[in-house]
């Protein structure tokens, strides 16, 4: 899954979503900002600026957007390589601006952060050190070169160089600041959107397929009846017939029986979601599903319902257990949780049930190497560990890069039916097992590897009716 999901949610490709448009209507922004700030200068506040070098920029940058307005439709989108030319030129444009009106003596010099943010919050991380760096040079630049502000009278308005320099630090400061601030706080949504977005379109799969087994059920059990008519009345043919009018009689009986599954086939979808039956069942068929997928891994599965072992499932039948909602957030949330328990075993994997009249407990844990300890506290975080971190996982299965995308959709999928979702490892956890080990000493040299520890209500896992 979670290769499917980086295929699908490029972390680069944030920078090809922004439109040509919204790029443009900012500038128109900028354009009139700029424009109203050099008129009010010279003509309200009496300051002596070379006018026509500032009117010429603005100029600039109009034709741009017209040309932008008139060239390329509404839906163009820019390529991150693209964008950053466009920010470029907005840095280089104000730059120029500033030059012609004090260089960092004029108080709009901070709008000189703004590219640099734009590109931390949609661009990647080079075009963002590219834009930061030539703001940098731009700021370092106007605090030598630049053509003073002066008034009608000619006096050179030049504050003190402490305060310059204290202008200077401050932005870049901010430069640095800002744009990592802004970065990861863009990062951390980006990366929460994906995972919620994966976890949407697996609930959504869980949903056809929990409803196709359903239907599945109903199907089989409705189909009984008329099938078995059909096959006895189509034996009876094999062996002939008498008369004339006990042939028609079958022939007759298995077409209404064909019209019979016809009319299950057509009426099963309404009747399976009605079901009362397929909507409930009990807690250990419930985790049958959860674990199916993954019985076929040559690990061993061992099962207990309020400390009655079993290698089974069928070991618990005669035993009395609730009747829970078959959910498909409970199904995919143990699933995922179960199937990071066989990928990280060594040879075990335990699969408990306990409940009273109050709590439902499903702990789920095996013994492989266990949660790395220095992760503990972000495990259930999606896109957990990257890059170097890995290497803490032994990866087991095919194209599995321990993102802990597959427990964030589980934790998420199992507290939004209001469960409590917990991790540890097994040398933490007690007495766990403690009546096992008392009963097979071997058991000691397992207590070892992760635990996770999924606690509900009762009523949680009830079917709600209307």
């Amino acid at each position: 899954m979670n290769e499917k999901i980086n295929e699908s949610f490029p972390r680069s490709a944030r920078g090809d979503w922004i439109r040509l448009l919204t790029l443009t209507r900012i500038r128109w922004l900028a354009v009139f900002g700029q424009l109203i700030a050099i008129l009010v200068g010279y003509y309200v506040l009496d300051l002596s600026f070379n006018l026509s070098a500032c009117l010429g920029l603005i100029c600039l940058s109009l034709i741009i957007n017209l040309a932008s307005a008139f060239y390329f439709p509404k839906t163009k989108r820019l390529s991150a390589y693209q964008n950053t030319l466009v920010l470029l030129y907005d840095l280089l444009q104000l730059g120029f601006m500033l030059f012609f009106t004090g260089g960092l003596t004029n108080p709009f010099i901070v709008l000189i952060l703004a590219p640099v943010i734009v590109s931390a919050t949609v661009l990647n991380l080079k075009h963002t050190i590219l834009l930061g760096i030539s703001a940098i040079i731009i700021i370092t630049g106007l605090s030598y070169f630049y053509i003073p502000l002066r008034n009608q009278d000619g006096v050179v308005m030049e504050p003190p160089d402490l305060l310059l320099l204290g202008n200077w630090l401050a932005l870049l400061i901010a430069i640095l600041f800002i744009a990592v601030y802004s970065r990861r706080v863009a990062m951390e949504t980006f990366s929460m959107s994906q995972a919620l977005q994966a976890m949407q379109m697996a609930l959504e799969r869980e949903y056809r397929l929990t409803s196709l087994g359903g239907l599945v059920a109903a199907a089989a059990h409705e189909l009984g009846t008329p099938l078995a008519t059909i096959k006895l009345a189509s034996t009876e043919l094999q062996h002939g017939f008498s008369s004339k009018k006990e042939l028609n009689q079958d022939l007759d009986l298995i077409s209404k029986q064909v019209d019979r599954c016809k009319d299950i086939l057509s009426n099963i979808g309404r009747r399976g979601k009605e079901d009362i039956f397929l909507r409930n069942m009990p807690i250990m068929i419930v985790l049958q599903e959860a674990v199916d997928p993954h019985l076929d891994k040559k690990k061993e599965v061992i099962f207990s319902l309020n400390n009655n072992k079993g290698k089974a499932l069928e070991d618990f039948n005669k035993d009395p257990q609730p009747l829970i909602a078959r959910k498909p957030e409970l199904i995919y949330g143990l699933r995922n949780i179960i199937q990071n328990a066989m990928d990280f075993s060594s040879n075990k994997v335990w699969l408990d049930v306990k409940y009273d009249k109050r709590l439902i407990i499903f702990e789920i844990s095996d013994d492989g190497p266990g949660f790395p300890t220095h992760l503990m506290d972000r495990i259930g975080d999606p896109f957990l560990i990257e890059g170097v971190e890995n290497k803490y996982f032994d990866i087991s299965r095919p194209h599995y890069e321990g993102m802990g995308l597959g427990l964030f959709i589980a934790k998420t999928l199992l507290e939004r039916l209001g469960g409590s979702v917990s991790f540890n490892n097994k040398n933490k956890r007690g007495n766990k097992h403690k009546a096992w080990k008392e009963e097979n000493p071997s058991l000691k040299a397992d207590m070892k590897g992760a635990i996770v520890r999924v606690q509900f209500r009762l009523g949680d896992l009830e079917e709600k009716t209307r």
